[in-house]
């Protein structure tokens, strides 16, 4: 006799094909704007760097920022690697 889950499953419920197509579509409907705007992004982000750049990184806040930056622009290439292909 299997022992019992002290977890029901019952709230999962059956999967629902309609639901599962409509999450595939919002996903592609959203996926292409997300590219796009990190594509783009990406691109435009080293010129925000370059006044950053020629202030100096001497100030803690200057170099913070320059580095979340960096972060955000390295998350953008990621992100929008796709766009155009």
């Amino acid at each position: 006799m299997p022992n019992p889950s002290p977890l029901s499953n019952e709230s999962l419920g059956p999967s629902n094909p309609e639901a599962e197509r409509d999450r595939g579509r919002l996903r592609r409907s959203v996926k292409r704007p997300v590219q796009f705007l990190s594509f783009w992004g990406a691109i435009a982000l080293p010129f925000i760097h370059l006044p950053l750049l020629t202030q100096g990184l001497g100030d803690p806040h200057v170099t913070l920022t320059f580095l979340a930056l960096l972060a955000i622009n390295v998350l953008a290439l990621y992100v929008g690697h796709g766009y155009n292909r």
